[in-house]
């Protein structure tokens, strides 16, 4: 939601608790004074006016505000007129006066287009107004409330993009190469202004009548005899450089930019302080009246704060559109408009000013700012931003697309000459990336998978499972042989060999080593006649033996490490699709959407611009914001709630909107303002 949106809001919520005069009092009366007849057509206006008002409610609706088309068949819809009572009973008199003048002749016209209008803007007397008329009224606010948003987000719409365009033309002034760049893009135009001012001069000239009658040797004199006098009037053109020329033209299209920028900023400003905004923030026109300010007055108040939007709205959309108005004068040709607008005047004369207008011709000064004022508005800013803006995509890329097309053929040849080397080279990619997914990705996660489920064809391990206990076995029994065929002391008993086979799983091979040492006092001896060779392969057994018994070790410690080394082996694939997928977002992303890394430092950027302009400002003998200055700082209060909404939670934004509220209030002053700043600088720099 917006921060157009947030207004709306407020303004339809602080209209939906007005009291109407009248309430329920009309029809009660016409029951007791008219016939069924009236009273059913009465109570069927009054239910339809209350079905609009409802489709005009910012809750009935999942858009806050609502388009221009539906607001204008709204209004059709609901047919104000001066047919209702309340009308008819304050401006008869106004219909009586016309006849009798028209009557009178036609000499007086002037006389009676004037004395018509004065009346038409008059009350005869206090009437209580009926519950139609207030229905009506109550429409005409919310219609009003909604072309009030729609007015502040055109204008906000308009100015947001003037800073991309005002960024574009400082690279064109900071770099040569932009400015060469530049130059090179906008070489057709130039070209074909050139032409058109050559040939519209020789038409003048009567070029047209040469080429018909004496040939065309005389119109290519007259076209050089042109040419030759705008290159004598363009001598001082010629000693500056291209580049100078382009940067003159990129400050003057720049100047043009943030002259309009301010005006919009201003206008912006004057809305929202002047209009709806204002009155229902600080103003008593949407309050309801207290027990003891029952006046006249004031129970109708709001009818006035409506009208005056009306007119306000009116004129600064006019103004704004005007090319020729000063930026430091905008305010005071606002002023006095409004001094000179017939609804100001009339309102501020009158002893019941908000009974002074019917809801009927204030309807149609709304239906005429959205079909005529805020079209003509758009249409005039859009022509201005085209004509001083950055160019558009057909200049700045007509140079690359040529070289494209006049290359097409080529490169359709070397595309077609290489044609199976290209399909053969886009098979094995796609190959190569299956195969990565299937051996990074998809084996490496089922391997964590079952090792999670403890499967035995998932389990880490360097030797076989049987193995230590074959070669134990097989060790024992050489040993044992060998103990029972050359004993020491006799043969040996069950006692002694169960005794042995404990001590060699233990490692213990004394009688081994003792044939091996006697042996080795006489190696050729033993070799040949001893056990000098069968106690070296007992030996070499027992090596081996052990060697496994640390492998088994090793192979342990393995197993209870198997879910590191499953994620391990799973961490290269994984960062290489991590890789690539950045890079994709990157390359071929959004350049719209700004993503959350990049947020923080645009709201950096934001509220460096917020303090500038808080800074910079001249504050008024209050000490506020004049409304150039605070519509600026509305346009960047806007794109920092826009950045704020991706990156900050839920109740964190929350907060936050209550600091941009304090922040864009102008009746607090400047120096709150810049102390709301550094508060939230602080508050919220984990999301800086």
């Amino acid at each position: 939601m917006s921060f157009v949106a947030d207004q709306v809001q407020r303004i339809d919520s602080q209209l939906d608790r007005l009291p109407l005069s009248a309430a329920g009092l009309s029809v009660s009366a016409a029951a007791t004074t008219a016939d069924t007849g009236a009273v059913h057509v009465n109570q069927a206006r009054i239910t339809h006016l209350q079905n609009l008002i409802k489709s005009l409610s910012t809750s009935q609706n999942k858009k806050s505000l609502l388009s221009r088309d539906r607001i204008r068949a709204v209004l059709q819809q609901a047919r104000i007129a001066d047919d209702c009572s309340t009308c008819q009973q304050h401006f008869v008199s106004y219909k009586q006066t016309t006849e009798i003048e028209r009557d009178g002749g036609e000499e007086d016209g002037e006389h009676h287009q004037h004395w018509e209008e004065e009346r038409r803007y008059s009350v005869t007397d206090a009437v209580e107004p009926s519950y139609e008329h207030e229905l009506e009224w109550l429409l005409l606010s919310k219609a009003t409330a909604h072309t009030y948003g729609l007015v502040l987000n055109s204008i906000l719409e308009q100015t947001l993009p003037l800073s991309d365009d005002i960024w574009y033309w400082d690279d064109i002034l900071g770099s040569a190469r932009h400015a060469s760049i530049y130059s090179v893009q906008t070489s057709p135009l130039r070209v074909w202004a050139w032409s058109k001012a050559v040939y519209q001069d020789v038409r003048r000239r009567g070029g047209e009548g040469v080429l018909g009658r004496e040939g065309w040797s005389q119109f290519y004199g007259l076209v050089q005899e042109v040419v030759r006098e705008r290159s004598l009037v363009q001598v001082q053109r010629k000693v500056l450089s291209p580049l100078a020329l382009v940067r003159n033209e990129a400050r003057a299209k720049q100047s043009a930019l943030k002259r309009i920028r301010l005006i919009n900023a201003n206008a912006l400003g004057v809305l929202l302080g002047e209009g709806l905004s204002n009155q229902s923030s600080h103003d008593e026109g949407f309050r309801t009246p207290t027990a003891g300010a029952q006046s006249e007055d004031a129970r109708h108040r709001w009818k006035s704060a409506v009208t005056r939007s009306i007119a306000l709205m009116d004129i600064v959309l006019q103004e704004v559109a005007d090319p020729h108005v000063p930026v430091d004068d905008f305010d005071n040709a606002v002023a006095a408009r409004t001094d000179q607008d017939r609804y100001y005047q009339i309102l501020e004369a009158s002893d019941y000013s908000a009974l002074s207008l019917n809801p009927a011709m204030v309807t149609e000064r709304l239906t005429t700012i959205l079909d005529t004022h805020l079209s003509s508005y758009q249409a005039e800013l859009r022509a201005r931003t085209r004509e001083h803006g950055r160019p558009s995509g057909i200049i700045r890329y007509w140079l690359p697309a040529t070289v494209l097309l006049v290359s097409s053929t080529t490169i359709y040849r070397i595309v077609m000459g290489h044609r199976n080397e290209i399909i053969a080279s886009i098979r094995d990619l796609g190959r190569t990336t299956i195969d990565f997914f299937n051996n990074w990705i998809i084996e490496p996660t089922k391997k964590i998978i079952g090792t999670i489920r403890h499967d035995e064809d998932s389990e880490v391990s360097i030797m076989s499972k049987r193995s230590l206990e074959g070669d134990r076995a097989s060790l024992e029994r050489m040993v044992v042989d060998f103990a029972i065929q050359n004993p020491e002391n006799g043969s040996l008993s069950e006692v002694q060999i169960a005794e042995m086979r404990q001590k060699v799983r233990e490692g213990d091979l004394t009688p081994v080593l003792k044939a091996y040492e006697k042996d080795m006092q006489k190696p050729i001896v033993g070799a040949i006649t001893g056990n000098l060779i069968r106690t070296l392969l007992i030996q070499i057994q027992k090596t081996k033996v052990d060697v496994e018994v640390a492998m088994a070790g090793i192979d342990s410690i393995l197993k209870s490490q198997e879910l590191l080394f499953g994620f391990i082996g799973l961490t290269p694939g994984v960062m290489v699709c991590i890789g690539i997928t950045r890079y994709l977002q990157g390359t071929f992303g959004s350049r719209k959407g700004v993503r959350k890394s990049e947020a923080s430092s645009h709201m950096m950027r934001v509220f460096r611009n917020i303090d500038r302009i808080l800074t910079n400002a001249q504050p008024t003998k209050y000490g506020e914001l004049f409304y150039k200055d605070h519509g600026l700082l509305l346009c960047e209060v806007h794109v920092l709630r826009q950045l704020a909404n991706r990156i900050m939670p839920g109740r964190v934004f929350h907060d936050f909107l209550e600091e941009l509220d304090d922040l864009v209030d102008i009746r607090t002053g400047v120096a709150k303002q810049r102390k709301v700043v550094k508060r939230m600088r602080w508050a919220y720099a984990k999301w800086l």
